[in-house]
């Protein structure tokens, strides 16, 4: 009997149609293009910087490779100018910078900087930057004082906004700035400026302001004479006394003080050798009226 020859099935197995149908999908395309590969190659980075000495001499390349960049003479920061500044000023702003020249522009933290010029009280404002030929340009703008403030500390110079912008020795080193005096007379320097404007027409014989309870002023006149203001007003009440001054020329006479303090009665004191002499001149009246 002859055997008869039977063709295999085509079909693939189940397991076979499984696995094709999972290699067809684009996640398994994506990890076996892309997962992988990166696997692999991590598994070979990891394996390679697992060795101390390998991974310290690939740190100490990189950072050799990063200094000779930094350090390129384009880079490079060989002085420092100042602009805007006067010559003590330029001396504070070089010793707080403290800037070890040459240097790299990469290595100077320049909004600290600015911050730490900042900080000086002569300076008003002050901008950095880094231009070419290696100079690093700090533009000041400084604080202009315009009083001479007596204290207990000694005499400092004080700009409008009340800031004490630095120090003198003697009053005649800037004697062509007004003198204020007293305790909490910095704070209130636009009050005295506003003064000082309206004693214009006797400014000649003005001597200083003195702050009185960090209240009120006391402008000082030559000839030991004083005038009271008070705390509200007191430029109006100034205004007053120059207008009496001047259509009777009160300040003229034997006046110790005129007393403002009191709008409503306003009060004039007398020298006392004065006084003496007008009670004495009343005495004398007063016994020729008995007579």
């Amino acid at each position: 009997m002859r055997k008869v020859a039977t063709r295999p099935d085509p079909a693939p197995s189940r397991w076979s149609y499984r696995m094709q149908r999972i290699m067809l999908t684009p996640t398994y395309r994506v990890a076996m293009r892309v997962g992988l590969p990166f696997v692999l190659s991590a598994g070979l980075v990891m394996g390679y910087f697992g060795n101390d000495a390998r991974r310290d001499a690939v740190v100490a390349q990189f950072a050799a490779w990063r200094e000779a960049f930094e350090t390129r003479p384009q880079f490079m920061v060989n002085l420092m100018a100042v602009e805007g500044a006067t010559t003590s000023v330029e001396q504070d702003i070089r010793e707080v910078a403290a800037v070890d020249f040459p240097v790299s522009s990469f290595d100077l933290d320049l909004e600290g900087l600015r911050a730490t010029i900042a900080d000086i009280p002569a300076v008003a404002s002050v901008s950095l930057r880094v231009r070419n030929g290696g100079v690093l340009d700090v533009i000041v703008t400084e604080r202009q004082p315009m009083v001479v403030w007596r204290e207990a500390e000694g005499l400092a110079l004080v700009d409008r906004e009340g800031v004490v912008v630095g120090g003198i020795q003697a009053r005649l080193d800037r004697a062509d700035l007004p003198l204020i005096v007293g305790r909490g007379a910095d704070v209130a320097v636009p009050e005295a400026l506003d003064i000082l404007a309206a004693a214009r027409p006797i400014l000649g014989r003005v001597r200083g302001l003195v702050r009185v309870g960090e209240r009120r002023w006391d402008v000082v006149l030559d000839r030991g004479q004083r005038i009271l203001l008070p705390e509200a007003e007191p430029v109006r009440a100034l205004e007053r006394v120059i207008a009496l001054h001047q259509a009777q020329e009160m300040l003229d006479r034997d006046v110790a003080a005129v007393d403002m303090r009191l709008a409503h009665r306003p009060t004039i004191r007398m020298n006392p050798e004065a006084a003496s002499t007008w009670w004495q001149i009343k005495d004398i009246v007063v016994e020729l009226n008995g007579e």
